[in-house]
């Protein structure tokens, strides 16, 4: 007999909502490449900057900087361009691959900051199946953390946020799951800190598996179960 599972699992849902960069796949080491040689050339600090590039749209990063004479949409797509070309370490995070073949196709969608083709490219590059359902970048008008990806997701599945599972991995995404109304469960399998967070947490989808209800929901339990 198992204990009672944390808030996540004890809910069958009607879909899957995954963020991408460091919740199904590993891409820091090239993300910060890049975003680190654009930063220097615009006279930022490194160390500063990086920890407020990861889950935002490149558009908003640099928008959000108010750099004089930078044109965010311009620097976006450069930045955008040079991400497409530096693929080489990008992974999948473990178990994820086998996870994610799990699932009924029409009933999980990607979410994420990127733009569709550095998302085809990384997807490729971690060796993770091209979802039936994406949102990307060039889909809303607003990123991470306003909810519109994750309600939008949603409607692609034609299912409610609330009966959605969210998977994510940094704050903005959290935010963005929660204002969807979705639940969230967040992986921390790229974290080098410890993140407080009510939710509950994974560090490798090694540790959970699916079951499918009896009215074709999706039930999480531990892997082992």
């Amino acid at each position: 007999m198992y204990p009672p599972m944390p808030h996540g699992f004890e809910k069958p849902y009607a879909a899957f909502l995954f963020d991408m960069d460091g919740t199904i796949l590993n891409s820091i080491l090239a993300a910060e490449r890049v975003w680190s040689d654009w930063a220097r050339r615009h006279g930022l600090d490194v160390a500063a900057f990086l920890p407020k590039m990861h889950g935002s749209r490149g558009i908003d990063t640099i928008t959000r900087l108010n750099l004089p004479g930078v044109d965010p949409e311009h620097e976006a797509r450069l930045v955008t361009e040079a991400e497409v070309a530096d693929v080489g370490d990008v992974a999948a995070i473990p178990g994820a691959a086998a996870f994610l073949a799990s699932l009924p196709p029409d009933r999980w969608a990607i979410v994420t900051s990127s733009p569709l083709r550095l998302a085809r490219r990384r997807l490729e590059a971690a060796g993770l199946p091209l979802p039936k359902f994406m949102v990307t970048a060039e889909d809303v008008t607003v990123g991470k953390p306003d909810p519109q990806c994750y309600i939008l997701g949603a409607e692609r599945l034609g299912v409610s946020t609330r009966d959605c599972l969210v998977f994510e991995d940094v704050a903005a995404g959290i935010k963005a799951g929660e204002a969807a109304g979705a639940d969230v469960m967040v992986v921390t399998a790229t974290h080098h800190h410890k993140m407080e967070t009510p939710h509950s947490t994974i560090s490798s989808y090694d540790e959970i598996a699916v079951r499918i209800s009896a009215d074709h929901k999706m039930l999480v339990v531990p892997s082992a179960a």
